[in-house]
């Protein structure tokens, strides 16, 4: 009896499943405790709700289309806590960070004013940034933003819901690489009417508008959305189809007019044609010219050739080998200025190409910016004692020498200069 007064609660009794009306909304988020204080986590939101009807999504069912939102003040609070435990990088989960301009630039200006040396990415929608917007949101350390784009056949957007233009997507991740944030682009594929054309015209939009990231989903029905609704309707089903052991149900499963293998060859053609561009499109960015971003410019040049070095992208087959894209990202991050990141890819992939002299080269003139760095140290060690420059190795290595990477290779140098006496 107590339980069935608490509203928004659902549970089980000897009479039967009973559900208590919803849980009203709270009016003021700010009036809740702060996690932070008591839990060390990276995945944080400043508002709650979205105004979006996607079909596919379960927001507007579970939240409803009003948005609210913490202050400034309290989501900034929370990342300066978390901050002062080590915590460095952030998720942003917000389905649209950038709904309210002014509560995000007041959001970037208290992170920079209170000197909070963080990373984060954030989620939002390519009708719903500006140049203003992304300045403040880079120098205040977003390296990422993610968009829903879903397609790049307009009528299957119009069948998602998804109220936004061609237009709009090209220049929302034109104007976000300009100001050196990566750009990452959420496909859907498997849509109801989806076809060999749907799936060029997705193509030629990701040609366009050269995602440094993708990630491609086949179309899921899930409780709460439109399509879900749709789907119980032409088919019948209740919810019981959930008492079995299943995680979603695939669209493409309920449409007769869609071959399985047909969708999942959609799948593969995508994936692999994106991975088969990417290296060409890295390296065709835009940046924009402003004095004031070079620095962050130069992190995410070096950021992205980190991926194609050491990092996701190197393992993919395209014309433009990923070592290439690589070399060429973290040379184009220095013409910028002096990035810790970029000396230090640059080298270690010129060692990897077996040009030690070069290495030498590069890592002598990011010691000059960076005269403490481990890193740097340890590479130009090891790219000496390559040359059989024993001793001149050992005064970048012994620094260093409680380094698990350092270890082997003060020991090779000690037994080479060992065996010459």
């Amino acid at each position: 009896q107590q339980a069935a007064a608490i509203p928004g609660l659902a549970f089980r009794t000897s009479r039967g499943i009973v559900q208590t009306p919803p849980a009203a909304p709270i009016p003021d988020l700010d009036a809740l405790p702060p996690p932070a204080r008591y839990f060390d986590f990276q995945h944080l939101s400043l508002t709650r709700g979205c105004p979006g009807r996607c079909t596919f999504c379960g927001s507007p069912g579970f939240w409803g289309r009003r948005v609210r939102s913490h202050s400034a003040d309290y989501f900034v609070n929370q990342l300066a806590m978390l901050a002062s435990r080590g915590i460095r990088f952030f998720y942003v989960s917000d389905d649209t960070f950038t709904l309210n301009r002014a509560l995000v630039i007041d959001v970037c200006r208290k992170i920079i004013e209170r000197g909070l040396d963080i990373s984060w990415q954030a989620i939002s929608k390519v009708s719903a940034v500006n140049a203003e917007m992304l300045f403040w949101m880079r120098k205040a350390g977003c390296v990422q933003i993610s968009y829903g784009v879903e397609s790049g056949s307009e009528e299957i957007r119009r069948l998602f819901c998804k109220d936004i233009r061609t237009d709009q997507i090209v220049h929302a991740f034109a104007l976000t690489v300009a100001h050196g944030i990566l750009a990452r682009a959420y496909f859907i594929y498997g849509a109801p009417g989806e076809n060999d054309r749907t799936i060029g015209e997705t193509l030629d939009l990701i040609r366009r508008i050269k995602p440094l990231s993708a990630i491609f989903y086949i179309l899921d029905l899930f409780p709460g959305t439109a399509l879900y609704d749709a789907f119980r309707q032409r088919t019948g089903a209740t919810d019981d189809i959930w008492l079995e052991r299943k995680e979603d149900i695939l669209y493409f499963e309920t449409d007769p007019d869609l071959d399985s293998e047909q969708v999942l060859a959609f799948g593969r053609r995508l994936r692999d044609t994106y991975h088969q561009w990417l290296p060409e499109m890295a390296l065709d960015i835009p940046l924009e010219d402003h004095p004031e971003l070079k620095t962050e410019q130069a992190d995410f040049l070096s950021r992205l050739a980190m991926t194609f070095s050491h990092g996701d992208y190197a393992g993919i087959r395209s014309p433009v080998l990923p070592l290439e894209t690589a070399r060429r990202l973290y040379e184009k991050a220095l013409d910028l200025g002096p990035d810790h990141r970029a000396f230090w890819g640059l080298a270690l992939t010129q060692q990897h190409q077996g040009q030690w002299e070069a290495a030498v080269r590069t890592l002598k003139k990011g010691l000059a910016h960076f005269p403490q760095s481990r890193e740097l140290h340890i590479s130009l060690g090891i790219a000496y004692a390559a040359r059989n420059r024993h001793a001149k190795a050992l005064t970048h290595l012994l620094p260093f020498e409680d380094a698990p990477e350092a270890r082997p290779h003060i020991a090779r140098c000690r037994r080479a200069l060992a065996t010459k006496k």
